[in-house]
């Protein structure tokens, strides 16, 4: 049995593909998932496969909730694992404006705050051991804001913020971190959150909120399976020097390069109209 690696959120998109491409590759792979049958669907991917995986309940929102998961993932792993993917997470759309505090709260506690939490719990065995490694799942939303995103994308560039600082702080102590940020791809992360955008409508953006659903159950069919992104996660512990942040897809690497070049009067006119801001009326 290989390394011992903790992947959260690992029932569906690009937790399921990375847990199966660790485990393909010889690691020791515990998935984190928030309910027993998630746990099943990831042990039936798992047999499809041919590969072992070990399942444990998490809700990585829950603080109590993760210390329990993660003090059983130490005992089975004799003090903790020697790696953590952190990629459990979510899309909270709308408007600034239309999305309230409990909503706020949700996001952040699960793609900003939970990460940091996992990595508090894990970082004594690793720095005990002189090794270890933490790759934080971002997205390209982490480098360029959205409008109907804003506090998805606030949670990613905190994330993003955070890493930074961990990474350096953990650097002496062999413990090596990495970002990953993802571009679009079929995960289901997008038109999860359409059940959330229907619920606005009473709304001065409602009509966008329309384009923007089909927009996004048109863009969905299209993405590629998330095969790229679990490959790179797969890179970024494996290479004995990781890179700070690792951009994957075309999209990203676009679209990143687009609002670093571009002049922002020029990227905002662009997304308003792609977003369908253009042609609101004020009500």
């Amino acid at each position: 049995m290989g390394r011992s690696v903790v992947v959260t959120g690992a029932n569906s998109g690009i937790g399921l593909a990375t847990v199966l491409e660790l485990a393909a590759a010889g690691w020791d792979v515990t998935g984190t998932v928030r309910s027993e049958a998630k746990a099943e669907v990831l042990r039936a991917a798992a047999a499809a496969r041919g590969v072992a995986v070990t399942t444990v309940l998490c809700d990585v929102a829950d603080a109590a909730s993760t210390e329990k998961a993660f003090a059983q993932i130490a005992e089975r792993t004799g003090g903790g694992p020697w790696a953590v993917v952190n990629n459990a997470g979510f899309a909270q759309p709308g408007a600034v404006e239309d999305v309230d505090d409990d909503a706020v709260r949700a996001q952040l506690e699960t793609n900003l705050i939970a990460p940091m939490r996992i990595a508090r719990l894990v970082l004594p065995a690793m720095r005990a051991r002189g090794a270890g490694r933490i790759v934080n799942v971002s997205s390209i939303a982490g480098r360029v804001s959205s409008p109907f995103f804003g506090w998805y994308c606030a949670s990613k560039q905190g994330l993003e913020a955070i890493t930074d600082a961990l990474r350096m702080e953990v650097a002496p102590f062999g413990v090596r971190v990495a970002l990953v940020e993802p571009g679009g791809f079929g995960t289901g992360i997008w038109s999860g959150g359409l059940d959330r955008l229907r619920d606005h409508t009473v709304s001065p953006y409602a009509d966008a909120y329309a384009k923007g659903i089909d927009m996004t159950m048109a863009r969905s069919a299209a993405m590629p399976a998330p095969t790229l992104p679990a490959r790179v996660i797969r890179l970024a512990l494996e290479t004995p020097v990781p890179l700070a942040r690792y951009l994957v897809g075309w999209d990203a690497i676009g679209g990143t390069a687009a609002e670093e070049l571009l002049p922002t009067a020029v990227t905002d006119l662009v997304k308003r109209h792609v977003f369908g801001l253009r042609g609101l009326r004020r009500r």
